[in-house]
């Protein structure tokens, strides 16, 4: 079974929720720790030039909500924290 690392959110309703989907919307597992860190800091630097162009607050732009997670990849390609828990 791969391993691998997915992005999560915290969502109020929902709980831990995975964050960046692949086409086919299960979770987008990234290879390593390192790649799916640098997509994080991608999606900071783009609220941080969104708050340059006076498109969003500093503390919006600022805040970092996104969480990394170590997953198994089960065959239909959803994934399962070391938890246990289960993400389509």
């Amino acid at each position: 079974m791969n391993t691998g690392y997915v992005i999560f959110i915290h969502a109020l309703a929902e709980g831990d929720v995975p964050l960046v989907r692949s086409d086919g919307n299960k979770p987008f597992v990234f290879q390593t720790v390192v790649d799916a860190q640098r997509e994080i800091a991608d999606d900071v630097i783009t609220r941080l030039h969104e708050f340059i162009n006076g498109e969003r607050d500093f503390e919006d732009a600022m805040t970092v909500e996104e969480f990394i997670v170590k997953v198994r990849v089960l065959p239909d390609g959803s994934v399962e924290d070391e938890r246990g828990n289960h993400f389509d």
